[in-house]
Order: structure tokens, then sequence, then C-alpha cells
């Protein structure tokens, strides 16, 4: 167990090594051990690898010069210029939350920005500001849409942070597909296989195998078939997609970069890079914040009363089980898969810094 101080300066010095500036390295470092800390190590350090080679090779631009194309009072088209996309991302939360404040709501489309970690990292911005924030993001085609072999969507999750009073916020977080890419590759460093109805190989069969996806193999949609309501992830991965991409003049669909360093570029795109989509929802815009946040416990209490199915735990509410891990991992500290460390270590060796694990 290492202590999350440690790991986040480690993070920058990588990061630094590679010539992004210090606040923007703190920024990416940030977004990677909030998602340790929550449980969600599929974007984690895990993710730092790729990050770091796709910023060696120029794929990715350290010191991205960010700025707004397109405003009204409310909205605005935010292009990335190709940074590393946690340091875009809370650039454009930040503008979202900022229109939020002058017009009661705020909405930002992102072009030109790279992968940016847990989503519901930049939706949990705005509780600080008794906002509502919301976040989504397209992603690198893994996806097979309902009754398809093609991959033609990424896994483009959506997060919704809701403030309330006396009890914790409701953060709902989560892929519009049956399962994260990065889950697949924590399966995958630890040797498991993975139940049926999550991916299916190349000619569209039921897989077992975690890295299917490196041998033409695609991700179900959330819902997994057509009879659980696939089709259901299906539209929810497509809405996350429009509005990411299509709607700012990013790529859409099957045209995404890949995240991954291994995978090569596609030549002539016809969009500006990964595509984001963020929103800031000021409550007292339609109601005093007080009663609002008030209601907000009761309708979490309502929910924690809620009866268990016979031999099921407590019903949680979204964001419970992040929250309780990030209490606890503050604390004990994060773990980290034998394959990430040798990884890091591998890197600070090529780097010529200190390895601190």
């Amino acid at each position: 167990m290492y202590p999350p101080e440690r790991l986040t300066h480690l993070i920058e010095e990588l990061l630094k090594k590679q010539q992004v500036p210090g606040p923007e390295a703190r920024t990416t470092a940030k977004v990677l051990i909030a998602a340790e800390l929550r449980d969600i190590p599929s974007h984690g350090l895990l993710r730092l690898p790729d990050y770091l080679r796709m910023l060696k090779d120029r794929r990715i631009n350290p010191k991205p010069r960010i700025r707004v194309l397109h405003q009204t009072p409310s909205t605005a088209l935010v292009d990335g210029d190709n940074g590393l996309g946690m340091v875009v991302s809370v650039k454009a939360m930040e503008l979202a939350m900022e229109k939020a404040a002058k017009a009661g709501s705020g909405w930002v489309a992102v072009q030109n920005s790279n992968h940016f970690g847990i989503a519901g990292y930049y939706a949990m911005m705005a509780l600080k500001k008794d906002m509502v924030g919301i976040c989504m993001t397209n992603a690198n085609p893994l996806v097979a849409p309902t009754f398809s072999s093609d991959r033609l969507l990424g896994t483009n999750p959506l997060a919704v942070a809701v403030p309330a009073d006396k009890e914790p916020p409701m953060v709902a977080d989560f892929a519009t597909s049956s399962i994260a890419r990065g889950k697949l590759d924590v399966l995958h460093k630890k040797g498991l296989t993975i139940k049926e109805g999550f991916v299916q190989d190349q000619e569209g069969n039921p897989c077992t195998d975690p890295s299917i996806l490196t041998r033409g193999g695609a991700i179900l949609p959330l819902g997994s078939s057509r009879e659980h309501g696939s089709h259901k992830g299906y539209c929810m991965a497509s809405v996350v997609d429009i509005l990411s991409a299509v709607l700012s003049g990013a790529n859409f669909g099957p045209f995404v970069p890949p995240s991954v360093a291994y995978l090569p570029l596609k030549p002539n795109l016809p969009g500006k890079g990964t595509g984001h989509f963020f929103g800031a929802l000021r409550i007292d815009a339609f109601q005093p914040s007080t009663r609002f946040k008030t209601d907000m416990d009761h309708w979490i209490q309502t929910f924690r009363q809620a009866k268990p199915a016979k031999g099921q735990p407590a019903v949680l509410v979204p964001g419970d089980p992040e929250r309780k891990a990030e209490e606890r991992n503050k604390i004990s500290g994060i773990s980290l898969l034998d394959k990430v460390k040798n990884q890091l270590e591998e890197i600070c060796r090529e780097e010529n810094i200190p390895f601190p694990l």
C-alpha cells in the first residue's frame, strides 16, 4: 500500500520529464490519484505509461494552448490543442461553472482533446459551487452496437454529481458499455478470465478472454444482449458520442483516436481529437439551494431505507462504494498491481529518476 502523496509526486515527476509544466502535471496526477482512491484503478496509474509514451511521441501536446472557439453567455466550444485530457477538462468544467454562475447553466463542448480519466472527477467539481455537474466523453471504438461485429463506439462514460445537505452527494459515474476497457486490462494483468456477456470475438461470438480486444474482439453495450436491453446501452453511447463529438467537431464513433500508445493514429480523420461535453446547473436558478439539498437528503434516505431483496446487501445510493473506498484508501494507502508497479519502475529507470515505491 502506498501513500497517495508519494504516488502523486511520482506521477508529476514522470510527466515533467516529458515537458509537461508543473501545474498541468499536478492536475493530471490529481485526477489519476482520485481514480485510485475511489477504487477505479482501470483509470488510474494503469493509464500513465500510455500517456507518457504518447507525450514522448508527441501524440499528446505537453503544453497546449487551450482556447475558446465560440461562445454565448451559457455555452462554449473549446479547442484542447491536443493536450492531456485532464488538463483540458478541468479548464472546460471551470468554464461551464463560470457560465452557470452568471446564466444559471453552463454547457461546454470540447474538441481536440485526449483520454481524461474518470468522468466523475469533473462532475464532482460542481458540488463545491452548489451546482449539479454533468460530464461525458466519447472514446476510441471498442464497442460493437447491438447486432454488430464491428467496433463503432467507445465505452463513452457519463457522470452526474448532485449535492445534498447532511447526506453525501449522489454521484453516478458509469460507462455506457457492459464493462470499461481498463477493467479488462486489469483482469488480463491478473491472468483472469471474464464471464460471458461482456465481450465478443471478432465474429460476434461470446467470449471470456479479457484480452480479446487485441485480436479484433469487441465490448458489448450496456445490457449485453438485445434480450437484456443492449439496445438501450447502444442508445446511451450514441447520445454521448453525438454531444461529445458531433456537436464539438471532434472525431466521432469509429474515428476516435486510440488512447493507447501501441495503436497507430489513423490518417485523414474527419474531426479533431477526442471530444467531451460538460454541464453545470446552478440549483438556485430553479429553487432555493437549501430547500433542494434538504429534499435530496430525503431522496437519498428513502433509497437507503429500501428493503433489500432476499440474500442481497443493503441498497446503495450511486457514489456510495467509491466514497467509502476513498475514505478508506486515504488512510490505508493505494495498492498497485505488480505489473503496473513493474512498468513504473522500468519507466523510472529509463528516465533516470529514483523509483520511490
